[in-house]
């Protein structure tokens, strides 16, 4: 039923609507109003669609049947009567058609369809007009473009162009540049409108204006600024729970979980109780070496040249397809199995330490100044090389010798020499009670010139001797730079008495060999050997020198004020290299080739024996508070040696590219430097601690160069300024640099 009159109702509905039509044309023919040509209306009515032929056909008498109300209606505006109709007359029909039901669905709606304006959708597709205007006039479909003019206006380009044609109105549809930017944004995901800022810049509208008054007048209550009871009262309840045992602590709980295993853990009766013989018999499986890759050493199409006159090998293949199989495969592989199976491989744990870990940590040379980094004075004079320096005690005299034989005394702040001579060798030794005159003739004819091996100032700043070492002789002189009252004390140090025969042969200075020089010579001792080193005893009386050539009076110690030498040893161990006194304890240090001798002069005996390690031992100096030695060698290295350490080098260093000619300690600062054949002298901070647990701190601070290297000679010497941070040195240039 309800199918049937959904059919009705449908049939109903084209039936008013085709009879509303009609009404219209016979009302425009009554009124005699005509706004369409007759060409044109007849055009079209020949193109009338068919379905209202049909229509006419199924409803014989459609305009009998009209009711009268709409009767009323149509006789009022054109005249003429119309029958009235029911539904009942559409049941009877005979002929009635068979009409799918309708699905009304979205897209039946065309209400939010966009329309051209004065155009409606019409669904005649096929037909010669595409819909009716305003007025109800057909409006016709445009022509097509033929496939010629499509292709030109697609070469031919408006702007805003799409080639998208319009079905309503066969027109091509173009965009606004507007449109394009829109949907270039929408392809690229961005904002579609161009004007949105997704990002605008903050405006804190709470802080961005002073307020002169605040926002709120209301007071801080108290409650703020008091503390709160309930929270009192509830820490109270909380400390007195813990304390009672009712709420346990992290660590009680843990302590009681552990209880509870150990009370309810599984014990295996049959398991050893050592646990590490259970994991000793894990074997620990480690993985086979991987075998090597192959190289290219050899070559199966080699060049002629390499070839071997031997005929096993190698041989000489035109194509590597003509290389036969590798004749030791097997062999190796049986090798390698016995070494799989025979050789043992142990897991090595790698040990993930940070390399600056292991590095010490230094402080910066910035941080240990001062120290000598530039050349301020240079010293020129000498001709040859200069082979000893040493600086006065007041820090104003530097005194310098060399292979030239001359003796010179500079003034430390201007670099100018003060006073010079020229020390000749005495030639054979004589006795100090021998004749006067035969001894200065003896002087004033010996033309030889002799070499400056060493040379020292007095530890006295007011008895001012100068010690100097030339060949087998050792002159004891007061230069003429000294106050009168300095040069008498100097005098007083040399007793007028006859001196002891001993070890060497002491004399009294010449009376006219030095006159014209304006010196004075207090007195002179001869040595069987050519001497080396010189050092003074902090007390100014006492003077030590060593032969490396003698056997039997290698070390000799002279006293000044008895005139008076001997060698405290019938015969050295090895050849004397260095000699030196300790600063605070009556000990005596010889350093020999390969080992540093410490002895006990009191006792007369051997307390320690320096273990250097080095094939050559070249230099020795002491640290002013006797705990620390260093020495520098001819194998490149200098070694530091703590005494109340060890016997071993405590440090070695090995900074320089060649051999080391001389160390030295600075007299009051942490400073030690090295010079070397290299032509540099390296500086060193060298910290010591009265703690016996604190190591030394060394640091390397400088380089110094510029001194020139000749026939493989470098620095010879080098001397601490006694007050500050002023190094000299001296080489095989001729030259002595001043470095502040």
């Amino acid at each position: 039923m309800e199918t049937g009159m959904n059919r009705k109702r449908s049939r109903s509905k084209r039936a008013n609507s085709n009879v509303g039509v009609e009404k219209d044309k016979e009302k425009e023919k009554s009124k005699g109003v005509s706004n369409v040509p007759n060409e044109v209306e007849t055009e079209s009515s020949s193109h009338e669609p068919s379905f209202k032929k049909d229509v006419d056909e199924e409803i014989p008498s459609l305009t009998a049947e009209l009711s009268e109300e709409e009767e009323g209606e149509y006789s009022s505006e054109s005249g003429r009567s119309t029958p009235e109709l029911s539904p009942d007359d559409f049941e009877d029909a005979d002929d009635e058609e068979e009409f799918e039901e309708i699905d009304a669905g979205y897209s039946s709606d065309s209400s939010t369809e966009d329309v051209a304006p004065g155009l409606y959708e019409s669904p005649y597709d096929e037909n010669l007009y595409i819909n009716y205007d305003i007025d109800g006039k057909k409006i016709t479909r445009p022509a097509t473009p033929a496939a010629l003019d499509s292709l030109i206006a697609s070469i031919d380009k408006d702007k805003g162009w799409t080639g998208i044609v319009d079905p309503m109105t066969g027109k091509p549809v173009n965009l606004t540049t507007e449109e394009l930017g829109l949907l270039k944004r929408l392809a690229q995901s961005e904002i579609p409108d161009e004007n949105f800022d997704p990002y605008p810049d903050y405006d804190d509208f709470f802080t961005n204006t002073v307020r002169e008054t605040p926002l709120s007048s209301a007071p801080e209550p108290k409650r703020r600024f008091a503390p709160s009871k309930h929270e009192q009262k509830r820490i109270l309840q909380l400390a007195y729970a813990i304390r009672k045992g009712r709420i346990l602590t992290s660590e009680q709980r843990a302590e009681r979980e552990r209880e509870s295993q150990s009370n309810y853990a599984d014990h295996d009766l049959w398991a050893d109780d050592d646990q590490a013989t259970v994991n000793q018999r894990k074997l620990d499986y480690a993985p086979a070496p991987k075998l090597p890759p192959p190289s290219h050493e050899e070559s199966y199409n080699p060049p002629e040249e390499y070839l071997k006159q031997s005929s096993d090998f190698p041989k000489k293949y035109k194509s590597l397809r003509v290389v036969p199989a590798y004749s030791n495969l097997i062999k190796e592989k049986f090798e390698r199995c016995l070494d799989l199976y025979l050789a043992p491989r142990v897991r090595r744990t790698k040990l993930n330490i940070d390399p600056e870990s292991l590095l010490p940590k230094l402080p910066t040379p910035s941080e240990l100044r001062p120290f000598p980094t530039r050349c301020t004075n240079v010293f020129i004079g000498h001709k040859g090389r200069v082979r000893c320096l040493s600086v006065h005690v007041s820090g104003n005299w530097l005194a310098s010798g060399g292979d030239d034989g001359v003796l010179r005394i500079w003034e430390v702040m201007t670099g100018r020499c003060v006073w010079k001579c020229s020390l000749d060798s005495f030639g054979n030794a004589h006795n100090i009670d021998s004749d006067e005159d035969a001894v200065n003739e003896s002087l004033s004819h010996s033309t030889k010139s002799s070499i400056i091996q060493s040379l020292a100032w007095g530890p006295l700043s007011d008895s001012p001797v100068l010690a100097v070492a030339v060949d087998e002789t050792v002159y004891f002189i007061t230069p003429p730079i000294f106050s009168d009252e300095q040069i008498e004390a100097s005098k007083e140090l040399f007793t007028s008495a006859p001196y002891q025969e001993s070890s060497a042969i002491w004399r009294r200075g010449a009376k006219q060999s030095l006159q014209l020089h304006g010196g004075i010579v207090h007195a002179t001792v001869s040595t069987p050997s050519s001497i080396k080193s010189l050092s003074w005893h902090r007390r100014g009386d006492y003077l030590a020198t060593s032969s490396p050539t003698s056997s039997s009076q290698a070390v000799l110690i002279h006293q000044l004020s008895r005139g008076a030498s001997q060698s405290p040893f019938s015969k050295s161990k090895g050849s004397v290299q260095a000699v030196t006194f300790h600063p605070t304890m009556p000990y005596l240090l010889v350093a020999t080739q390969r080992y540093v001798r410490i002895y006990n002069l009191v006792k007369q005996e051997l307390v320690k024996t320096l273990l250097t390690g080095v094939k050559w031992v070249s230099s020795l100096s002491v640290h002013s508070s006797g705990d620390h030695v260093i020495i520098g060698s001819y194998d490149k290295r200098l070694c530091w040696f703590d005494l109340d350490f060890s016997s071993k080098p405590y440090k070695n260093l090995r900074y320089h590219s060649r051999a080391l000619r001389d160390v030295s300690y600075h007299p009051s600062l942490p400073l030690f430097c090295s010079g070397s054949d290299d032509g540099d002298v390296q500086v060193f901070h060298g910290r010591v601690y009265s703690d016996l647990l604190a190591n030394p701190l060394i640091v390397p601070l400088k380089i110094l160069r510029n001194h020139k290297v000749v026939d493989n000679v470098g620095v010879l010497s080098t001397c601490w300024h006694p007050k500050e941070a002023w190094l000299f040195s001296a080489g095989a240039g001729g030259e002595i640099r001043m470095w502040t």
